[in-house]
């Protein structure tokens, strides 16, 4: 073989070793950023699920208050016009 190629070969070796470790870089970061992106997910999946079961909870307790806040008004309207007459 002739020097040029030789340096040629070298040249080509030696980039193909940087893309090399650049792409196994690229590939461990990669590999962080999902397991980070998983985490995150999850963690927003038990927040959505803390709230629903909390608006749920919410719901089934206004629902009576509601009725008796309502029921409350009338005997108090009731009561006034009793003690009226």
């Amino acid at each position: 073989m002739s020097s040029a190629a030789e340096i040629l070969v070298i040249i080509l070796s030696v980039f193909l070793a940087i893309f090399l470790l650049l792409g196994i870089t690229l590939l461990i970061y990669l590999i962080r950023l999902s397991a980070e992106i998983r985490r995150a997910t999850e963690s927003a999946r038990r927040t959505v699920d803390h709230i629903e079961t909390a608006v749920a909870g919410a719901t089934k307790l206004a629902s009576p208050i509601f009725v008796a806040e309502i029921v409350g008004r009338y005997i108090k309207k009731f009561m006034k016009k009793s003690k009226k007459s």
